[in-house]
């Protein structure tokens, strides 16, 4: 008895193999997403949460820093030094009733300068911080 010998395609086979294609790009993928770097450049701001009364009483003492676009940092019009900012705003903390600070960057100031005075802010320890001079800013080239 004869065994039955498989059967064979005549010719070539015209098809690509793509399995070790395949493996390649899924390895590619998993080498990039590793690399990626993740983005650690946040600056966390605790904002105030909804619903929240103002104090009875409204503190009206309020400190201002204005960064302009020559990276000068102004506390309340005096030019300052990020060590002297804060000192001043250490200084601020320690009062029986906290002031409000109040940050305007100028439109023209870096990106770099203004992380700078935001990470000193909040290393100080101010809770009572806001923006002012955003509204501005609201129309974009008409």
């Amino acid at each position: 008895m004869a065994s039955a010998a498989p059967i064979l395609p005549q010719g070539p086979i015209a098809a690509i193999n793509t399995t070790p294609l395949i493996d390649v790009m899924l390895v590619l993928l998993i080498m990039f997403v590793i690399t990626i770097p993740a983005a650690t450049n946040s600056v966390d701001i605790d904002l105030p949460a909804e619903g929240v009364t103002p104090p009875a009483v409204p503190d009206s003492i309020k400190n201002k820093v204005v960064l302009t676009s020559q990276g000068r940092i102004l506390w309340n019009g005096i030019p300052v030094t990020r060590p002297q900012l804060a000192a001043l705003l250490l200084q601020t903390t320690r009062m029986p009733v906290e002031p409000e600070l109040q940050f305007e960057p100028s439109a023209d100031a870096t990106y770099d300068k203004t992380l700078h005075v935001l990470d000193t802010i909040k290393a100080s320890g101010v809770t009572r911080f806001g923006f002012v001079g955003n509204e501005r800013h609201r129309a974009f080239e008409k």
